[in-house]
């Protein structure tokens, strides 16, 4: 079967942060995940932006928590798309939320073969860049069998680090033991995180934001090439002068690179974040 833009979708959940997909291309829709402030449940940038969830946090009472689509979430969208003979549904590492299994639910419940559910075996815009990768394929025309190549290589060559201004976010909602969460706070010391076969893990700590941006540009220079085709993305949480300062290093190490996505994280990936947080992504395709 020849996959095109005409007849293959892509979904997306809200941890993609890529809320205006569906905007920017007709065959991709995005469903949100939830975000409870006590009584109070918002769908992720629907009902709650990235502003407006930053400056609730700054005054409730109540830390928020999340929790996954349900799969008739996912059925709504499924069915939204019945014109499409395929439909590719990509998700946040099944490692770090029940999403995936929403979709896989949902998925069954369609019946066929007709939605394949991706797990990303990462997080936020690293799944929008595997989205614009499908999505180039498909503008000129591929297979389900070039697809799962793609997805296997992104599983092994995406790489994302981030920082944060603390670990007590990751600690509480489960995404990181306790003892590495004490260990970063007594130390007062920034963590570098990556997310490596789905999960987050600490893979260094650095005193101060300077240290911090030296450490992410050792590991882009050590993992990239300076040649076209490699795709980067910035996000951060309520810290948009990370922007800047990561596409100058960008444009310094690797000029032909090209940023492909900045964006301010959403309310679900920034409860576990917590805000100062910043993302930087990349990945390879020629």
């Amino acid at each position: 079967m020849n996959l095109t833009t005409e007849n293959t979708a892509i979904v997306l959940d809200s941890t993609s942060d890529y809320p205006e997909a569906p905007a920017r291309f007709p065959n991709m829709r995005f469903v949100p995940l939830y975000v409870r402030f006590g009584d109070e449940t918002h769908r992720d940038y629907v009902e709650l932006g990235p502003a407006e969830f930053y400056g609730k946090l700054r005054t409730s009472p109540v830390l928020p928590a999340t929790s996954q689509p349900t799969p008739e979430d996912f059925i709504a969208a499924y069915e939204d798309l019945s014109a499409y003979e395929r439909v590719y549904s990509l998700h946040v590492s099944s490692k770090l939320s029940g999403t995936f299994q929403s979709a896989a639910i949902a998925a069954q419940e369609i019946g066929g073969d007709k939605v394949r559910v991706v797990d990303s075996l990462t997080a936020s815009l690293a799944i929008a860049m595997l989205a614009h990768a499908i999505q180039r394929r498909l503008a000129r025309g591929t297979t389900d069998d070039e697809i799962d190549a793609l997805v296997e290589r992104f599983h092994r060559d995406c790489e994302v680090v981030f920082t944060l201004e603390t670990l007590e976010y990751l600690q509480r909602g489960g995404r990181i033991g306790r003892a590495a969460a004490l260990a970063g706070s007594l130390l007062k010391v920034r963590p570098i995180l990556a997310v490596q076969d789905g999960e987050v893990v600490a893979v260094a700590r650095v005193r101060g934001r300077e240290k911090a941006i030296a450490e992410f540009e050792r590991r882009f220079v050590a993992a990239t090439e300076d040649r076209a085709g490699l795709r980067v993305a910035i996000a951060h949480a309520d810290a948009p002068e990370w922007v800047g300062t990561l596409s100058e290093l960008v444009w310094r190490v690797r000029p032909k690179a090209e940023i492909e996505f900045t964006a301010t994280l959403g309310a679900v990936v920034s409860t576990h974040t917590g805000p100062g947080a910043v993302g930087f992504f990349w990945f390879q395709d020629d």
